[in-house]
């Protein structure tokens, strides 16, 4: 634990703590609360992109007091320990429901350049769903590169690398409760 810190009782490798869990569970409560009004009556799939929107997912589920669907889709534009994106797209994992018809949110982590995000939306609105939206957690939108619209959004942050709540660090890191910011 040389250049680790504890945090709130877990190993970290930063004292900065970004968003606390408090503010993470409140602000997801309230997304959650408008998602449900804006599709009360609507047959609703959340669609997570993993890994990193897993916890987010959970989390913002059960905020949602509609009946929904989930699946999941799995993505990567980064090389293995990589912090910068390399631009191509590949999908790991694919749904495994058809979305046609059906209203779809996109549930992810982080936004950035939001290449990743165009291409993921171009694949499914071809699919024909009745509806195609956006909810991420975090948007970094002074990296954005590609136009996207953000639906949901539950906090706007600078750029920074960040991790925790569903992000990592080298693949470590996704179980703390807060989102920190990495710090050289």
């Amino acid at each position: 634990m040389s250049e680790a810190e504890i945090v709130l009782g877990y190993v970290s490798p930063s004292k900065d703590i970004l968003i606390t869990p408090d503010k993470l569970q409140a602000r997801i409560t309230e997304v959650g609360r408008q998602i449900e009004t804006d599709y009360a009556g609507k047959e609703l799939v959340l669609v997570c992109i993993l890994k990193g929107g897993v916890l987010f997912l959970t989390d913002l589920m059960r905020a949602i007091h509609i009946p929904h669907a989930i699946d999941f889709m799995a993505v990567s534009s980064y090389g293995i320990g990589a912090r910068e994106s390399t631009g191509i797209v590949r999908i790991i994992m694919d749904l495994e429901r058809d979305i046609r018809g059906k209203h779809v949110l996109i549930v992810e982590d982080i936004i950035d350049s939001g290449r990743t995000l165009s291409y993921i939306c171009e694949v499914l609105h071809a699919r024909g769903p009745a509806s195609l939206k956006i909810c991420t957690l975090l948007d970094k939108y002074e990296r954005r590169e590609a136009e996207v619209k953000l639906d949901y959004v539950g906090f706007r942050i600078p750029n920074e690398f960040v991790y925790g709540y569903g992000l990592d660090l080298d693949e470590l890191y996704r179980n703390l409760p807060f989102i920190g910011v990495v710090r050289d």
